[in-house]
């Protein structure tokens, strides 16, 4: 087998900083796709009561966390349900009215959700898919393939987290103009940092294959 088709062979250094890099982009982009209730500690939206009450905490939901498969309604002592996981999920008008949340603002989230549902998964696979061939770049044809598979992960990402943001974002400039009487607070959920931290993690990987594929930056032939 020629010296360019083998792996880690020929700009080792580069190949290993990149395919770190795309793998843990992959990690954490595939964890967020297969979020809440799948993983119950990562979510993208969460929605709680801010109402104060002199009551001891009991097991009566307080608050909403949204995943990308699904919602579970938590109380104040951890306690909690969850619907999903499926795809183009609801949430039972019971819960909503125990926690006073108007069906309006639930129907905005599940909508946005709904919709870049598929986006994660695919940041994930097209991350996955950029590792394989960023262990060859001795092959200048594998290491053009990297290249242009991790710049379109990295667009696809940057726009996942865009409307990821735009969603919270809105979310928390429609709550006001639902009502008054509403005490609620909403606020961004770990997963949507995930993304973010896989994003620039997949356009530095970008910068490394660029560096490789052009024969710049120190980088010889």
């Amino acid at each position: 087998m020629k010296p360019h088709y083998r792996p880690f062979v020929v700009h080792h250094e580069i190949s290993i900083v990149s395919l770190a890099l795309l793998f843990v982009a992959f990690l954490f982009l595939f964890l967020v796709g297969i979020s809440l209730p799948i993983i119950k500690t990562i979510y993208l939206v969460r929605v709680y009561s801010t109402a104060e009450s002199d009551q001891p905490a009991t097991s009566i939901a307080t608050e909403l966390r949204f995943g990308v498969w699904g919602v579970c309604a938590l109380s104040a002592l951890g306690y909690g349900e969850c619907f999903g996981p499926r795809l183009g999920y609801d949430v039972p008008s019971s819960v909503t009215e125990l926690l006073d949340v108007d069906a309006s603002l639930v129907q905005a989230a599940l909508k946005g959700l709904l919709v870049i549902l598929i986006l994660h998964l695919v940041s994930a696979g097209l991350s996955l898919a950029a590792v394989i061939p960023a262990m060859f770049l001795g092959s200048h044809a594998l290491a053009i393939m990297a290249l242009v598979i991790s710049i379109t992960t990295a667009l696809l990402g940057t726009v996942v987290f865009g409307v990821d943001l735009a969603l919270v974002l809105t979310l928390k400039k429609e709550l006001p103009s639902l009502s008054s009487q509403i005490d609620l607070g909403i606020d961004f959920g770990n997963g949507i940092w995930m993304v973010l931290v896989a994003v620039v993690l997949t356009w530095i990987a970008v910068i490394t294959l660029s560096a490789r594929a052009c024969f710049c930056c120190g980088v010889r032939r």
